[in-house]
């Protein structure tokens, strides 16, 4: 068979013959153009797959050859590594080799760990010639974690307080400077949220059993809060909003529709007071006046406004401007239960238990029995969901030997766990760092916004709430979590006010943002870990006892 090649050659030798005959009959010598391209990049003897080293050392030796002799000259100007997220050029040693057609690079101090770097070569670089290079190279180099500790060894016992201690601090020192209540996020301004004050009243309660302030200040900023709870807060049906303005009391509006009364975000709020009112039990003036305020606020909440018109389920929102358009209804399982708790226990606007049965169990369709990972999960959704729905509702409602008709939740609560921690242990869509040391998937900010991180919805994100704040039905797991995010990542996720809200160590994200719904659970979970204290006040109150008994709760 012809080819091609050979018949183009042949054209191309005949032209070239006319061509000189021509114009001279004398031999003449063309010199050919030089070829100046690069043939081969290593990192540490390796070569680099697709133009990305992962996982590199801290000094890494990266080797590039050439298809010349170079300018050295020109190749120390040309040739660079830089840190991605701060274009920071780091200064390199270089040595040429393989009679200059080689070189290579070696940081002059030890790179960043779990950190994104680009070796940069431009087409600016020269041969010894001065034929310029007819390419450039942008190669991705992330550097492998540091597993020196970050943080002096402590006991156990000391790195919970100091966790607990540490993320305290968004809701005391972070607290609105007008009403004391919880902000959203560490960005928001004027806009408290009315589930994640009643986190931080829990964590209050915490801070001082613990002595991080003195029970007279707690009280102080309890009275200031609960003041502005009741006389200077919009309220519906004596509903909160979600989101309210922490100076006027206004509602501010969470979606469109969503400008009203926020059931489940009031269920964490009224948990967290009623604990408080528990923990406050002197005769003093001042408790006195506290618990009495604190019984106005729950009192006032109209649970059963919320199953509207006498549906046997209840609506999650209400707005004075759209009514019911959001059209919510509270259905099982997830982390609402806290919700059909209060509204049962209600000693003024209380529901019955069919609104229960019927409309948060929906008669047993809440059910799952499925296996998971080698655990049979009770309740919910196929592989269990975030994990805030074994935290938000257990924060005062002690799950141990709390059993009904549907479930041991002692028992739905371990699984879910399990569950999400077997599947990062399993990883299966391969993220970097998911182990033992490094799991736990709930809801909580990732590099594009927002979104609730479960094993069906793995977007590589970490967040340390997840873990920790599953501390009472992991302990082993959750401590060894701990361990991780302080000691080894401390020095990326460890900031004023505890850890951060969650991380990527697939693409080397971090976040900068805190919110009241994460940090909160940490403190409380783990004080309920270490003494069981939030629960026994809870599970005390009278109203509590009053559901269990209506619901068919053992």
């Amino acid at each position: 068979m012809v080819t091609l090649k050979p018949l183009l050659y042949f054209a191309s030798v005949s032209a070239l013959i006319v061509s000189t005959s021509f114009f001279s009959c004398k031999t003449q010598n063309i010199a050919t153009p030089e070829k100046f391209y690069y043939t081969l990049v290593t990192v540490n003897d390796q070569q680099s797959g697709g133009f990305y080293a992962n996982n590199t050392n801290l000094l890494p030796k990266i080797e590039i050859s050439f298809s010349a002799p170079l300018n050295t000259t020109s190749a120390t100007a040309a040739i660079s590594l830089v840190e991605r997220q701060s274009s920071a050029k780091i200064p390199l040693n270089y040595t040429f080799f393989k009679a200059d057609s080689a070189v290579r690079l070696v940081p002059q101090q030890p790179l960043k760990s779990i950190t994104q770097y680009s070796i940069l070569v431009g087409p600016e670089l020269e041969s010894r010639k001065t034929t310029l290079l007819n390419t450039n190279i942008n190669l991705g180099l992330t550097t492998a974690l540091d597993t020196a500790d970050k943080f002096p060894r402590i006991s156990d016992d000391e790195l919970l307080t100091l966790v607990q201690k540490q993320t305290f601090r968004y809701f005391w020192e972070f607290g609105h400077p007008v009403s004391g209540l919880a902000r959203e996020r560490n960005t928001s301004g004027d806009v408290c949220t009315s589930g994640g004050t009643g986190f931080g009243v829990m964590a209050m309660v915490v801070a001082v059993e613990r002595g991080f302030i003195t029970r007279q200040q707690a009280v102080e900023r309890l009275a200031k809060m609960t003041d502005f709870l009741k006389n200077k807060t919009k309220t519906h049906h004596g509903v909160f909003p979600h989101w309210l303005n922490g100076t006027t009391g206004a509602t501010v509006p969470f979606s469109t529709y969503d400008n009203g009364g926020d059931l489940v975000e009031t269920a964490y709020l009224i948990q967290g007071l009623m604990t408080a009112r528990q923990y406050f039990d002197k005769k003093t003036t001042e408790e006195t006046a506290l618990r009495q305020t604190i019984n106005d606020i729950c009192n006032a909440v109209e649970w059963d406004w919320h199953t509207k018109n006498g549906e046997k389920v209840l609506y999650w929102h209400w707005s004075p401007n759209y009514e019911w358009r959001m059209n919510h209804q509270i259905h099982g399982w997830n982390e609402c239960l806290i919700t059909y708790f209060l509204a049962a226990g209600s000693p003024t606007h209380s529901i019955n238990k069919d609104v229960y049965t019927n409309g948060w169990a929906e008669n047993g369709k809440m059910k799952n029995g499925k296996q998971f990972y080698g655990v049979t999960l009770p309740l919910g959704f196929d592989l269990g969901g975030p994990l805030f729905f074994s935290h938000y509702s257990f924060l005062g409602l002690n799950p141990k030997g709390l059993k009904d008709q549907y479930a041991d939740y002692w028992q739905q609560n371990l699984a879910h766990t399990q569950i999400n921690y077997k599947y990062c242990l399993a990883n299966p869509k391969n993220y970097s760092g998911y182990s033992a040391d490094c799991w736990g998937l709930t809801a909580s900010d990732t590099n594009n916004g927002y979104a609730a991180h479960s094993p069906t919805e793995d977007l590589g994100v970490i967040s340390p709430t997840a873990a920790i704040s599953a501390m009472p039905y992991t302990p082993q797991e959750s401590m060894r979590a701990l361990r991780f995010f302080y000691y080894k990542l401390g020095d990326k996720i460890w900031k004023d006010y505890g850890f951060v809200d969650g991380f990527n160590l697939t693409n080397l994200w971090w976040a900068n943002s805190f919110l009241a719904i994460d940090q909160g659970p940490i403190i409380c979970m783990i004080e309920n870990h270490r003494t069981g204290l939030l629960w026994k006040l809870f599970m005390s109150c009278p109203e509590v006892q009053t559901s269990k008994t209506k619901l068919g709760f053992e």
